[in-house]
Parts: structure tokens; C-alpha cells; sequence
């Protein structure tokens, strides 16, 4: 797992409400495949493979908001992505059980992305 002692160092001193929510999503990604990056971004922890891949949006208190940069272009077969943007799409996380029951799905559109690039 590529852990960024940054991205350690941003989320102990942000003192966000759901910072243990958004540090099980965070390892669910990482875990994902070790070819996944983390870095700070735009103020906030973002993840990457060959491009951005999705940075949490920092400033929902009360739910974990994943935003995937060019989300619209991921074939989501489960539905976890939701909007209707031109490019962007987001995946919300209330709870860690909310987390675990989505956990399949997150690491399908990472392994997606994955795939799409690397076929690019």
C-alpha cells in the first residue's frame, strides 16, 4: 500500500468529524492495487494511477464525498457513482457500515479506471 505520510499528516491535523470513515475508504483504495498513489491535491487527499483518479471533497461534515475526476467515463456497472456532470462523478459514504456494504463496488471502479488506463 502506497501510504503518503502527507496525506497522514493533512488528515491529523484537519480533525474532520469522519476522519475514521475517510480512512477506511482511503485503505479500501490503496489496497485495491500498489500501483495507486496518494498525494494532497487542490487541499485535499487524492488519489492516482497514470491521472487523478478522485479526491475527497473535504468540506461535507456529515457524509464521506468521493469525487472522481473523470468518473463519467468509468463503465459503473453497480451504480456507486452518482451525478450529472460532464466528467465528474461522486461516490457518497454515511458510515462505516455504509463503507463496508459499498467496499465491492468502490474497488470495482478503481480496478476500472485501472483498466481503462492502461489500455489508453
Amino acid at each position: 500500500m502506497n501510504i503518503n505520510p502527507a496525506v497522514n499528516e493533512y488528515l491529523d491535523k484537519k480533525a474532520h468529524p469522519m476522519t475514521d470513515e475517510i480512512q477506511r475508504v482511503r485503505e479500501i483504495i490503496l489496497a485495491t492495487d500498489p500501483k495507486i498513489e496518494e498525494t494532497i491535491k487542490w487541499s485535499s487527499p487524492t488519489f492516482m494511477y497514470k491521472g487523478n483518479i478522485a479526491s475527497f471533497f473535504m468540506n461535507a461534515k456529515k457524509f464521506v464525498s468521493l469525487m472522481f475526476h473523470k468518473g463519467a467515463t468509468i463503465n459503473d456497472e453497480h451504480g456507486l457513482l452518482s451525478g450529472d456532470g460532464k466528467e465528474a462523478r461522486v461516490a457518497r459514504f454515511e458510515s462505516l457500515d455504509d463503507i463496508q456494504e459499498k467496499e465491492a463496488e468502490l474497488q470495482a471502479v478503481i480496478k476500472e479506471w485501472i483498466r481503462m488506463q492502461d489500455n489508453a
